[in-house]
Order: structure tokens, then C-alpha cells, then sequence
């Protein structure tokens, strides 16, 4: 084991229960991430590159092997432990925002601050922090209706950056956006990946967003097929 690896899956083995069979969503899958990596997991439906980001966030558990994840094996956690890896170390943004439509911008990306139990003014200053960074602060008041799709989307990413987590877990979060928006976020990301030093790992099969990576990690069938480092395409 890499001791100095932010993120280590060792023999990494998922399967689920299908009629009376087994699925094996990931089979023998084996690597290490740094900090400040800006890398993706690519391959078609069913390589298993969401399960694998589902593990990594705690969100879901091996059926063998090991996630090690900011220094903890993941699968040793109570529901209650793997919440509170999420709410200290891990952001997260899907595809279709998540944003609760009825708070404001400014209370979206409050939230996972709250959860922290970080006091007023420090919430106040740290989210019109980020809403800044990601062009959004005149829209703080705003509820998620009267936003397009990529403010939407720069609203998720900001509330995934808010507490300048360690890991930032991105599945297809650019699959609901046209080209402009698409590099629009991607841009942002890759500029937020610098300056918080923040691990970004996608889960896509969007060309756009694998050139930003700086790594790719090509999934077939659950295993490993080619991970390489890449020069970005876009700056």
C-alpha cells in the first residue's frame, strides 16, 4: 500500500444478487489516487466506474477487498461513521443537481456547512466565498427554478466545494448540459482543483470532460483496463 495515497482500492471485488446469480460490478480492481489529482473514470454503461466512485464516497461497500479513503477502510464504518467521512472530507455532483427547490442558492450551498455546525458569520463569509469564485454571488437569492442548467450546475459544484473537501466525486455532471455550459463547469473545475488542491474524480464517458483529465482510468467489465496519465486538451 502507497502510505501516502489519499485514495487506495486493493483487490477490489463488487458483486450484487441478480435472480439468483451474481453480478460482479467490479472484479479485482486495483489503485491509488494523490492529493490534488483531476482524474476520470471512463468507460461504457456497466464498466462499473459509478460503483467504483459509490465505494470511494462510502456510499456503497465492496464485497471484498479494501477501499482506503483519507486513511479509512471504508467497509469497517458504521452508516453513521461513513456519514460523517461524507460530511468532513467528501463533495459530490451528480448529473441532475440535486438542489432542494425551495431554498435559495445562498441555503443550498449552505447546507453542507450546517451539517458541520460551522457558526453564522464563518457560513456566511465561506458561501458568498465560493458563490463568488463560481460567478453566482448575485444570484444567492435565487431559487433553483428561476436558474438555467449550467448555473444549476456551477450552484452544485459550489455547494461540493464550500468546505474545501479533500475528495470531490463527480458522476457525468456534465450529461445535462450543452457544449458551452460543459466546458463553462469543466472550466471552473479544473481552475477550483488547483486552487483548494482538491481530489476531483469523475465517473464519465463525455469526451468533453476526459479532456480536462490529467489521468484517465479506463473500466471494462469491472476491471482496470489502461490507467495513464493524459495531457489535457483544454485549458
Amino acid at each position: 500500500m502507497n502510505n501516502g495515497a489519499l485514495i487506495t482500492a486493493e483487490n477490489l471485488v463488487k458483486q450484487y444478487p441478480i435472480g439468483g446469480r451474481k453480478f460482479t460490478a467490479l472484479n479485482d480492481v486495483n489503485l491509488t489516487v494523490q492529493k490534488g489529482e483531476f482524474l476520470g473514470l471512463v468507460g461504457p454503461s456497466g464498466s462499473g466506474k459509478t460503483t467504483l466512485l459509490n465505494i470511494i464516497g462510502a456510499l456503497d461497500y465492496p464485497t471484498s477487498g479494501s477501499a482506503i479513503v483519507i486513511g479509512t477502510d471504508t467497509k469497517e464504518l458504521s452508516h453513521r461513521e461513513s456519514a460523517r467521512l461524507r460530511n468532513e472530507h467528501l463533495g459530490f455532483i451528480f448529473q441532475t443537481y440535486n438542489l432542494l427547490p425551495v431554498y435559495t442558492v445562498f441555503e443550498n450551498v449552505e447546507f453542507p456547512l450546517l451539517l458541520l455546525g460551522m457558526d453564522t458569520e464563518d457560513r456566511k463569509k465561506a458561501v458568498m466565498g465560493i458563490l463568488d469564485r463560481v460567478g453566482l454571488a448575485d444570484r444567492a437569492a435565487s431559487r433553483p427554478s428561476q436558474l438555467s442548467g449550467g448555473e444549476s450546475q456551477r450552484v452544485a459544484v459550489a455547494r461540493a466545494m464550500v468546505k474545501k473537501p479533500k475528495v470531490v466525486l463527480a458522476d457525468e455532471p456534465t450529461a445535462n448540459l450543452d457544449a458551452e455550459n460543459s466546458h463553462n463547469v469543466l472550466q471552473m473545475m479544473a481552475k477550483l482543483n488547483e486552487e483548494f488542491q482538491s481530489t476531483f474524480i469523475f465517473a464519465t464517458h463525455d469526451e468533453k470532460v476526459i479532456g480536462y483529465l490529467r489521468r484517465k482510468i479506463t473500466l471494462n467489465d469491472g476491471r482496470v483496463a489502461e490507467d495513464i496519465e493524459t495531457t489535457p486538451q483544454y485549458n
